[in-house]
């Protein structure tokens, strides 16, 4: 996992796929696939990955980098690199969402 540790929190490097039929976080290797039911335009996809990350992590959580790219960077605020990846493992295996 793309996982970086800073003193705010986590950046967490993820890789979208829009227009999708459901919204869902996927790993696919050491690679976190974001798919996203929006469609690419007017910042749609970064504002449901936003939100959906949110409450996934019951955290604040906003873009870093990536707006209009397909690999973008997330600051999960005050959460560890531990923290973050032991949810996201969790949600793999179908514990959460």
């Amino acid at each position: 996992m793309k996982l970086v540790e800073t003193k705010n929190g986590t950046i967490v490097e993820v890789f979208v796929k829009p227009n999708q039929p459901k919204f869902k976080i996927t790993l696919e290797g050491e690679e976190i696939i974001v798919l996203s039911t929006q469609e690419p335009v007017k910042n749609k996809v970064n504002k449901e990955i936003i939100k959906e990350l949110s409450k996934l992590f019951h955290s604040q959580v906003e873009l870093a980098s990536g707006a209009a790219s397909k690999e973008k960077k997330f600051m999960v605020e005050a959460l560890s690199k531990t923290e973050v990846e032991r949810i996201l493992r969790e949600c793999q295996r179908g514990s959460l969402r």
